[in-house]
């Protein structure tokens, strides 16, 4: 007998691979800071054949403490999130907003290291975004703009404002978001449905019911296919003295 995972295990469960994520990051940052080396050479550097193993490592490089420090709680809540409420898609969304995101920095990119999670995290948070709005998910887009809010300046990241900032790692991440929504649209959490939201022509009845012998129409239309004629009558009330 298989036993019910509660949500508090859940919520551990799905926090594993972001905790995990985020203390190689700070390992990666903690190894440069004191042995006086940068490893910004191992990012991503467009249309150049050695950059595209920055695809896999850029990730877990970040330029200072402030970059590091920015990046670490939007991965901690928006991976733990994804893992939690989209438990059939969470590892594409990871893979694939890692790879295919990194991939198109890589072509479009200006000729620049790119480095940091930023990618990845733009990728989380307008997954959450738009499946929420997809769905018709409240709660899923209250939870990806508190995590907006948090994050600071988040729109702002989608344009080349400060050159210092991979302004296209942030909208290639983004966009792939967007696209991962729509293709797992139907994973997480749904928008419960109500009678009101029905269409006219639409029954929520099972058609089975409804065309079945249980439901053959009025109950005179029964009682007269099994020849059984039944008459109803009235007795009105006698009239009380006043």
């Amino acid at each position: 007998m298989s036993k019910e995972i509660t949500p508090r295990k859940r919520l551990f469960k799905s926090a594993v691979f972001p905790v995990i994520f985020v203390l190689v990051m700070w390992a990666v940052h903690l190894i440069q800071h004191y042995s006086g080396t940068t490893w910004a050479e191992y990012g991503i550097l467009p249309r150049d054949f050695t950059g595209l193993r920055g695809i896999l490592f850029s990730p877990f490089l970040h330029g200072s403490w402030s970059h590091l420090i920015n990046n670490t709680y939007p991965m901690l809540i928006l991976g733990t999130a994804v893992f939690y409420f989209y438990p059939k898609s969470a590892w594409k969304v990871i893979i694939y907003g890692t790879l295919v995101g990194g991939f198109w920095v890589w072509v479009g990119a200006r000729s620049s290291f790119h480095i940091g999670a930023s990618g990845l995290i733009y990728s989380l948070a307008f997954f959450v975004f738009f499946s929420g709005l997809f769905n018709k998910n409240r709660n899923m887009m209250g939870l990806s703009l508190i995590t907006v809010f948090l994050y600071g300046g988040m729109v702002w990241g989608l344009l080349p404002i400060d050159y210092k900032i991979s302004w296209e790692g942030h909208l290639f991440g983004a966009i792939m978001g967007v696209l991962l929504a729509w293709i797992y649209r139907k994973d997480g959490p749904q928008r419960k449905k109500y009678s009101w939201d029905y269409d006219g022509d639409y029954s929520p009845i099972p058609e089975s019911m409804w065309r079945g012998e249980d439901f053959s129409g009025s109950d005179r239309d029964r009682e007269e296919q099994k020849g059984v004629r039944v008459s109803y009558h009235y007795r009105p009330k006698e009239k009380s003295d006043q």
